[in-house]
């Protein structure tokens, strides 16, 4: 094949726009906060002065950082498996010839298209003490009244079964567009030797679907680690920090006490834990995918 330069050139100018705005937006961005990490915050009588690594000594100094890290460690491993588990089940279920399947897709991507703000405003009408949705069943049943985002044994519970409903329609589609992908003979031929449903599942149908997985896993990962949004307006992080997550003490350090450098410290470990977790995922993962 003729190597031809003008169609080099070609290819790099249709994707130099997609290039600048990813540097614009993502890397000139990622390279500031380590950069500000290393200075303290400018007062209005204090100029920014290089102070090296105090920033991240103040963070590990900090009680509140270790507690939004468990929390966020929490809120991944309830989220996470859950949401996955979900949307795989929801992907099955639709995927099959039912009655009312266009319907049952579009109900369960639903709260995928909705705002984040709007789907918790909806949840505090369940969680709402005493004439919320829970509480009206449960005084039906006669179960004693709780303040479900008010106790600190439940509001990380309840904000994580916010994202896990939130979250599945949206990786659903993901599993539905995987599963019309197999071929049909693989099944077919498994139910001509005798193979169970659950057999056909296990050996074909889930190592098939191992990729989308990998991609699913490592997406729903990341947005356990940047959630804030359905966090400040349900709970504010509280109460007593019980949902407070590295991203919402991020907000707060960086817009509600003003402390950039301190802030911009917390963002550097959040894109190092993201990154380490994601190249975890692959090298753990890696050798388990069947690439068709």
């Amino acid at each position: 094949m003729t190597y031809k330069p003008q169609t080099t050139i070609t290819a790099w100018l249709l994707v130099m726009p997609a290039v600048a705005l990813l540097g614009m937006f993502t890397h000139v961005p990622m390279i500031g906060s380590v950069l500000h990490s290393f200075y303290s915050t400018e007062r209005p009588r204090r100029p920014s002065r290089f102070v090296g690594l105090d920033n991240y000594a103040a963070m590990l100094d900090d009680p509140i950082f270790w507690k939004a890290l468990v929390n966020n460690l929490i809120y991944a491993l309830g989220s996470v498996p859950f949401s996955i588990a979900l949307a795989l089940a929801m992907a099955l279920f639709v995927n099959e010839r039912i009655t009312g399947r266009g319907f049952l897709r579009l109900a369960y991507f639903t709260p995928t298209v909705m705002p984040m703000i709007a789907v918790a405003n909806i949840w505090i009408f369940f969680f709402t003490p005493d004439y919320g949705l829970i509480e009206q069943v449960s005084q039906f049943f006669h179960f004693p009244a709780h303040n479900w985002l008010g106790s600190t044994n439940t509001a990380l519970f309840c904000v994580t079964l916010v994202a896990v409903w939130k979250e599945a329609g949206f990786f659903m589609i993901f599993y539905l567009a995987a599963l019309q992908q197999i071929p049909n003979d693989l099944k077919e031929a498994a139910r001509l030797e005798g193979a169970s449903g659950w057999a056909i599942f296990s050996q074909i149908t889930f190592p098939l679907l191992m990729p989308t997985t990998l991609f699913i896993m490592i997406n729903a990962l990341i947005n356990a680690f940047r959630v804030v949004d359905h966090i400040f307006v349900m709970t504010g992080g509280g109460p007593n920090n019980a949902t407070t997550v590295l991203l919402f003490r991020l907000y707060e350090i960086g817009f509600k006490y003003f402390d950039h450098g301190q802030a911009s410290a917390l963002s550097v470990v959040l894109l190092a834990v993201l990154g380490m977790i994601a190249l975890g995922q692959f090298l753990l993962f890696d050798r388990k995918v069947h690439y068709q």
